[in-house]
């Protein structure tokens, strides 16, 4: 018999990761996704029949440019694939985190100026649909959330413009407190977009590291970083939204009653940014649940936060729920009533593959499969929780018992063993759906649901090491490829 010390080594994700095939049939499930999207909208358009989006599925018109953010765009992604790949492995976590948020920051700017300084930055958030167009009006504060809501009806001579209107006074306020303090402008307007954007890189390790996942924070941020949506991030109010989300879930998960209530308040603030900010509740109850101790404290104390902030706005004037039911109103006053629900309830689909990248179709794939690995021989063993006999340290006249180890009947078990790689990404999966099944996100998804998109790249932890180097390339050329063949709208 040989030794011990002189058998072969197999490598460990050799034995415990499935094969490439599945990755491979997920990522020509996506292809034919988007070929079909593509297809068919071409066809729609040209019969004229009301997508209002030149290049279905996304909300762009088709022209292939370059500029001088091309050469930028491709240095900071060869940086970030290269040397800051390896580095995110062992380097400190204050600075990774302060390195992940400027490489972020140069991405995301490198792809507006492929654009160029003007129509990648500066004017992005000028035209008459956008925020800064109602900015100049807000002469009074408190006069302007009184009237909100009576103003969001189209068709009328003091009509919000597309975007206020379509959004809580939240979302404009972001814009008018920027101009009082002096940052006025659609250059400091965009530029405060993807400072607040990027700080998504950062929130989401935190989030992770907070929750237990250390080593898959580390993984995920080269993606966060690389992401594909920061075409839209740069520029739109989308990226403040997501950064205003990421950061208050990263609240709820850290520990310190705080913290739970700064989380609160951020996602109080969030529901008043964007009407489907409801849906980020899941994600919310996700975090909670992972928490590893005090869950029902942060949970009423992250209420107090977002009740505390509601309360503001309805003693100033705004009631979400009467400006929700206007804001349906208004979305079929427009474009919506002429969009096919039955083409985009699968082609948003087809966007967002375009936003989260490549990636996103096999990460949710072994998500699924790790899932799978936890919750089928829990249930088959599901017997053992039914065990009367445990003593104080878990373990039962034969044994550990299942409720002990994570996989109790309370459901906190079950948490706890699936951990913030699954939750995480489910929950999210799980918001899309909604929103995407609710008919009130046809179109215009790419930017719409990235504060959803940052969370569903959390799969990403569980590719397997020595493949992630190639998915991070495949999402850097997603979005190179995209801005450059497309002139994106925000």
């Amino acid at each position: 018999m040989r030794p011990a010390a002189t058998l072969p080594r197999v490598p460990g994700p050799r034995r415990t990761t499935p094969g490439h095939r599945g990755d491979l049939v997920a990522l020509a499930v996506e292809a034919v996704l988007l070929v079909a999207a593509v297809a068919v909208g071409l066809v729609l358009n040209r019969r004229g029949a009301g997508l209002h989006a030149d290049a279905a599925p996304l909300y762009a018109t088709w022209r292939p440019h370059a500029g001088w953010g091309t050469p930028l765009a491709v240095l900071v992604a060869v940086v970030v694939l290269g040397p800051g790949l390896r580095w995110a492995r062992t380097a400190r976590w204050a600075t990774l985190l302060a390195a992940g948020w400027l490489a972020a920051v140069a991405w995301t700017l490198s792809l507006a100026l492929v654009d160029g300084w003007s129509a990648g930055l500066t004017r992005r958030l000028t035209p008459q649909a956008e925020y800064l167009h109602e900015v100049p009006g807000v002469a009074d504060i408190p006069r302007m959330l009184s009237g909100f809501t009576d103003r969001i009806l189209d068709f009328q001579p003091d009509s919000w413009s597309t975007h206020t209107a379509g959004h809580p006074p939240g979302a404009l306020l972001v814009f008018v407190w920027l101009d009082r303090i002096g940052l006025g402008g659609g250059t400091a307007a965009a530029l405060c977009c993807v400072l607040v954007g990027a700080t998504a890189a950062v929130s989401v390790p935190v989030t992770l590291r907070a929750l237990g996942a250390a080593e898959a924070a580390r993984a995920v941020l080269p993606f966060l970083v690389l992401l594909p949506g920061a075409v839209w991030l740069g520029a739109s109010g989308d990226a403040v939204f997501t950064g205003v989300v990421a950061a208050g879930l990263a609240l709820l998960a850290v520990r310190g009653a705080v913290a739970a209530l700064a989380g609160g308040l951020l996602l109080g603030f969030a529901l008043h940014l964007s009407y489907g900010f409801v849906l980020v509740g899941v994600l919310a109850l996700a975090v909670l649940a992972l928490r590893r101790d005090r869950r029902r404290a942060a949970l009423l104390t992250a209420m107090a936060g977002v009740a505390a902030v509601t309360a503001l706005f309805v003693l100033a004037g705004f009631r979400w729920w009467e400006g929700y039911d206007r804001v349906v109103e208004r979305y079929y006053q427009g474009w919506a009533a002429e969009r096919p629900y039955a083409y985009w309830v699968w082609a948003n689909l087809a966007a967002l593959l375009l936003s989260a990248g490549p990636v996103l179709g096999p990460a949710l794939r072994r998500t699924a499969l790790a899932a799978s690995r936890v919750v089928g021989p829990a249930l088959r063993r599901g017997a053992l929780a039914a065990r009367p006999a445990r003593r104080a340290d878990g373990q039962g006249a034969d044994g550990p018992v299942v409720g002990a180890t994570g996989t109790g009947g309370d459901g906190r078990g079950w948490v706890r063993v699936l951990g913030p790689t699954v939750l995480l990404p489910a929950a999210a999966a799980l918001a899309v759906a909604a929103a995407d099944l609710s008919g009130m996100s046809k179109a215009e998804v790419e930017r719409i649901w990235l504060p959803f998109v940052v969370w569903l790249l959390v799969a990403a932890a569980h590719l397997p090491p020595p493949a992630r180097r190639w998915w991070l390339a495949a999402q850097a050329l997603t979005a190179v490829a995209v801005n450059h063949l497309l002139f994106t709208v925000s």
